[in-house]
Order: C-alpha cells, then structure tokens, then sequence
C-alpha cells in the first residue's frame, strides 16, 4: 500500500487558493501511484481560525470548497481536514473516495492550553473512525487524538483493528517540539503495533509557524520517511501489508478494551487501488539542530506574515546594533533583496562606529539603505517641551523622544510607501519593558519577540558561518548592547547581565517557576527579584506592541495571558 502525506501551506481563509493547493498534491499523488494521500488539520479553511468558526458564511465556504474538492477526486483515497457542521461545529477529516465524501472523523479530544482554544470553538467527536480499504484497515485521528496513550488510536489499532493510523495535524512549532513528537509516535507505534502516518501542516499564521516534518513510522518504532522541515512537501511511502499484518499477530493480544468502544467503520471501493511496479525508497530528510530550525522559522514566520498579508517590501531601523543586523539579515533570507529597505536615523549620540556598521551591513547584505539623521528634529522637540520641562531633571523622557522620533519615521514611510516595519526587539527587551513605547515598539511585526538576546547572538553568529563571511561585523557582535539614547549608555546599566537575565525569563516566563525555585539555580537575587518586578510591570507594554513569532513553548500572547491591573509580584 502507498500512502502519500501532502505537507501544504494553506493560508486561513483562502478557500479558492487552498482548493488549488489540494487537487495539485491530489494529481500528485496519483501520479505517485499513491492509494491514500493525506492532507493536514483543517488544510480546507486554514489552521487556526478562531473567531472565523462564527461566521457562518465562513463554514458554509469551507464545506463547498470541500464539496468541490471530493467531485474531483477519483481514483485515490484522500484524507483532508475540514469544519463540519451537524448537531454542532466540528474539527474533522473527510475520507473521499470516487468523488465522494464516504465518510468523516470528529476530532475527539481537543487541546485548551496554550495556544489553543478549541474548547470555545468545537465540540468533542466521540466515535473513533477506521477505514476498510479491502486489504488493510486504517484508522483516521487529529492532532491532539494521538498525543494521548488512552485516546483513538489506541481504540483504532486494538479493537478496529487498524493496521495503519494516519494522523492530520497542525502542531505548532517550538524549538526542540519535533523530537518530542517523534519519540511520542514512535512510541505509540510500538505499543499498538502499527504504522503512524503522520502529516503536519507547515507554514506560518499570525504569530504561529507550523514546522511540517511528517513522519512515518513501521510498527517497531523505526523512523521510515520525514519530510522537509519548514516548506512544503509530499511524502511517499510504501507500506508492507503482508510483514505488518504477521508482526501484529505477533504482538498484540484480543480485548485490550472494553468492547462497548469499538470504532465506527466505513468501507472504500476497492477499485480504487493501483498496481505497483516496484517500490519506492522513502526519504528520510536529515532533522537540524536547534539554532538552524530556529532560524529557518523566523525566515518562515516572517515571509509568510509578510506575503499573506499582501504586503511587498519591509522596512527595519537599522542602529547598528545587532538586532537590527539579524533583522535585516531574517528579511533579506525570508523576501529578498529587492523587497527590504533600512534605514540609520542616527541622533547626537550615536557614534560614528554604529554609524559606520550600519552603511556597512546594507552593503554585505546588498539592500537599499538610506540615513535619515534625527539630530535637529530632536532637538525641535526638546525645544518645544523646554517650557513644561523646566523644573525637571534631565532623564528618560528626553532620551524616549528619540526613539519615538524614529518610530514616528518608520510609520510615515510605511503609510507613504505600504512597507510593512519589522520591529527589532527581542524577548529579553520585551520582556523588562526595556523599549520605548510608540518609539522602538513601532511597527507592523517583530520577528525576534520569542528570541532572547543570549540567542540573537547565537543566530547572528549562525548567519555569518552559513555566509562564510562578516555578513554580520564583528564590531557589531562584540560591542556591549547599548540604546544610544545618552552618551556612554550600556543596556547593564539598567537591567541584569544578559546570560544572568534569560536565564530568569526561562525560568519565570517559559517554566512558569516561582521565585523559591529560581534562587536554586544560584543567580543573584536581586538580579532575579528585579526581572520579575520588571516583567510583571511590563504586561501594558507588550499589550501594546506587535505580533511576533512564536518559538519557546511559552511565549508571549496567547501562551501567557495575565491582567494589566495586577499588584501581585512574586519576590518572595
């Protein structure tokens, strides 16, 4: 038997392009001389759809898109994710056979942490579905139904007695999540004694970025076939019925459960299966190491925010600094050259070193560069405050006019141009509010939200080795951070050592640790009782700052959803 897994991009609504997209990998596969071909979760409407499951006219395009897509769809099995609506509203699959719907699978459990809340949107599907294909049985599940050792698959592969579990998924990305989901479906493999089909969306949605590498796996655990990791994909493998079926005589033993749940079963015209002349060897792409796919997904995330929003060309402040610098370098990779422009704004105290990496940066990069000096507008500013401000210290609200005299330059550049502006920020700024509101939080994405500074570094580093040259200068990765906002200004001054400071986000924004738990990890504690009063003062900040790509497992967003209005600060 050959199973096709379609790894596609679809985009959230998109129904006439996501129809293309799944009759091209359909004629694909049949041209593969696949049997099945599986296309991911809600690959018809777009992954996650949120509000949209409200609309009504939203569902109703989904379903005639579906409708067409079966009318075309002879000769091949396709599994395809979708929104049905019955009783109530479903995440669900479709099994299409001869230009039919034959039959359907309401997802049954549904994921409600994180960023997910499907709970609000779906209801519960409470029959496991298998396939009776003539030669073989195969069981159909979403997502989070293969994550659990008690959920459908196991009920499909002991009692349906399903030699195959195809699995449509749409699993975020996070760095590291890959390997955890292999080793989880090889050990549902193990367990049941059958063969995972596993196909992931890829692609990248709002503040999401789906990392595809769909996997087989045989019924010993063994990795049989992966896809590419962050582009699309069609994975194409053949399946030994005859060894499979005598290695589940061998291992599995009859009324593992209760009979009472026995999968509902709908049967497949056998007519639909085609000789094969010869088998195929199954590609295994090689899995990248942690900054690589790091790196791929911001590349990914960036281009996909940036072209599926209909927007052409990008503009980043470039500082010559090194966030700016990775920024610049994710929007050449992620659109091309042609479709970036930066722009130096320098003031009074930026130096001519920053100045001078700045020009040269654009030029390793080969992208549009233009300076913009702020000197006299800032000093417009200052001019007409002088009044108010005379009673005053000298202090932050000077230095902030600065950066929101940029801000202020980027947007009028994005309205007279359409450019969208890529904020530079990254998640240990973000995270201690130390960035400007409506200055250096300006703009329409920021790429590095997820991204501690500790890794900035490491993804700049990992840039310029790929490069094979300064793509990045060395000035820029080994001058102390600074905001340039008053002379002799380094970002120690205000806030812990960088290694110290992520080290404490880690722990306290993505571990969700309590204070006492940190201090064992030995960093001083005032460096960590001063990031927890920082980051839980800053919760207004980031509710005003853009979307930005998701990478740890707990980002900023929807990940972590805490109130303004809090005087609760654990330092204690």
């Amino acid at each position: 038997m050959r199973i096709a897994l379609a790894q596609i991009n679809s985009t959230l609504g998109d129904f006439s392009g996501n129809r293309k997209l799944i009759l091209e990998y359909i004629s694909r596969a049949k041209k593969a001389n696949a049997d099945v071909v599986a296309f991911p979760e809600l690959a018809v409407s777009g992954y996650p759809p949120e509000d949209l499951i409200y609309r009504q006219s939203f569902i109703e395009r989904n379903l005639e898109t579906l409708d067409e897509i079966a009318k075309r769809t002879h000769s091949i099995v396709a599994v395809i994710g979708f929104i049905d609506r019955t009783d109530a509203i479903y995440n669900a699959a479709a099994i299409i056979s001869n230009g039919r719907i034959a039959g359907k699978y309401h997802k049954m459990l549904l994921p409600n942490y994180g960023v997910f809340d499907e709970k609000r949107y779906f209801k519960p599907g409470n029959v496991p579905l298998t396939i009776d294909m003539g030669n073989t049985i195969a069981g159909v599940n979403i997502c989070e139904d293969i994550w659990s050792d008690e959920g459908p698959t196991k009920i499909q592969a002991l009692n349906g007695g399903a030699h195959i579990v195809i699995n449509i998924s749409a699993s975020p990305f996070h760095a590291g999540k890959s390997r955890e989901r292999e080793r989880m479906l090889a050990t549902r493999a193990v367990d049941y004694a059958c063969c995972i089909a596993y196909v992931n969306l890829v692609g990248g949605q709002d503040e999401l970025v789906f990392d595809g590498r769909s996997v087989v796996f045989n019924a010993e655990g063994k990795l049989v076939a992966r896809g590419r990791a962050f582009d699309e994909d069609i994975v194409i493998v053949d399946i030994d019925l005859k060894s499979l079926i005598s290695h589940r005589a061998k291992k599995l033993a009859i009324g593992k459960i209760a009979k009472n749940q026995i999968p509902e079963t709908i049967k497949i015209n056998k007519t639909s299966y085609k000789h094969k002349s010869k088998s195929i060897n199954a590609s295994i792409f090689p899995d990248i190491e942690s900054t690589a796919e790091i790196y791929a997904s911001l590349i990914l995330g960036v281009r996909d925010y940036v072209r599926k929003n209909g927007f052409k060309k990008v503009a980043v402040g470039l500082s010559g600094g090194i966030d700016s610098a990775l920024t610049a370098c994710l929007a050449l990779d992620a659109l091309g050259k042609h479709a970036v422009t930066v722009i130096s704004m320098p003031s009074v105290f930026s130096s001519e070193e920053t100045r001078a990496d700045a020009k040269k940066i654009a030029k390793n990069l080969g992208i549009e560069f233009h300076e913009i000096p702020i000197k006299e507008i800032h000093g417009s500013y200052l001019n007409a405050l002088r009044k108010i401000f005379s009673k005053t210290k000298t202090g932050v609200a000077e230095e902030n006019i600065q950066a929101r005299i940029r801000g202020t330059i980027l947007m009028a550049l994005s309205n007279k141009f359409g450019w969208l502006v890529l904020t530079t920020g990254n998640k240990s700024e973000v995270s201690t509010g130390y960035c400007t509101l409506y200055g250096d939080t300006a703009g329409g994405f920021a790429p590095l939200k997820d991204v501690t500074k500790t890794q900035v570094y490491e993804l700049a580093a990992y840039r310029n080795k790929i490069a094979g040259m300064e793509l990045i200068p060395d000035s820029v990765i080994k001058r102390p951070p600074t905001a340039e906002l008053k002379p002799g200004q380094k970002d120690q001054d205000s806030l812990p050592p960088y290694p110290v400071l992520d080290r404490i986000i880690e722990a306290y924004v993505e571990n969700n640790l309590p204070y006492r738990k940190i201090k064992k990890y030995g960093l001083p504690a005032k460096d960590i009782k001063k990031s927890i009063e920082l980051i839980t003062k800053s919760e207004y900040k980031r509710r005003q700052s853009p979307p930005g790509i998701k990478i740890t497992p707990r980002a900023f967003g929807k990940d972590r959803r805490l109130p303004i209005t809090n005087k609760f600060i654990e330092t204690e």
